[in-house]
């Protein structure tokens, strides 16, 4: 009689919470990513006016899963450089110029996930671009504006859970995050402005993290 009490209380007790919620139960509803690399811009003199053909890109999204592999979000960037010549955007003759880029860009993603410990998940997305641009001449007015155009994107995202599950789980338990994922991708941009036409878009190459909660 003791031993069928005793079962009956540990079966009243309810689980413990150390573990991360089974993802065939409960699944992630959005996505953060964290990024950076290289964009190259579509300008032909680019290489002339600033010593290289590539500068540094920073960007972030966050996006909501309408489903497991579809989800819809919106992208920030940053891009910028500093040379010397005439501004890219304004054709104006200066000394120092500051070139700057923010591209506001929102989404649709496609991901190839089936099962929540796959280990490698490609995507594929794309959608409408808002580029504002600033250049800051020496000696001159600062020159600001925007232009409409659209982007695409591609790449490959890593699962990182399974090289430390402690950290994994741990992360769930207190940010509610299902899955971490470090990825590769590649991004075109596609601007156009100017008589005669010239694009302020271009090419990136970026890696971050990417995170879903």
């Amino acid at each position: 009689m003791k031993r069928i009490i005793t079962l009956l209380v540990l079966l009243s007790i309810p689980p413990a919470t150390g573990y991360a919620a089974d993802p065939l139960l409960d699944q992630p509803h959005w996505s953060l990513e964290l990024k950076g690399g290289a964009f190259q811009p579509a300008l032909d003199d680019w290489k002339e006016h600033y010593g290289s053909d590539k500068t540094p890109h920073y960007a972030g999204t966050i996006a909501y899963k309408l489903l497991r592999q579809l989800e819809v979000g919106i992208e920030g960037g940053y891009m910028h450089k500093t040379g010397k010549g005439d501004g890219q955007s304004s054709g104006n003759l200066g000394g120092k110029v500051k070139y700057e880029l923010f591209p506001i860009q929102p989404f649709i993603l496609l991901r190839g996930v089936f099962s929540e410990n796959q280990w490698l998940v490609p995507y594929v997305g794309g959608g409408l671009t808002k580029l504002y641009y600033q250049e800051k001449i020496q000696y001159q007015d600062t020159v600001r504006g925007s232009v409409n155009g659209y982007h695409g994107r591609a790449g490959l995202q890593l699962l990182l859970d399974g090289m430390d599950p402690d950290a994994a789980n741990n992360l769930y338990l207190d940010y509610g995050v299902f899955h971490t994922y470090l990825f590769v991708e590649a991004e075109y941009i596609r601007v156009m402005t100017g008589t005669p036409s010239i694009d302020l878009g271009g090419k990136s190459y970026l890696a971050g993290f990417l995170f879903e909660f």
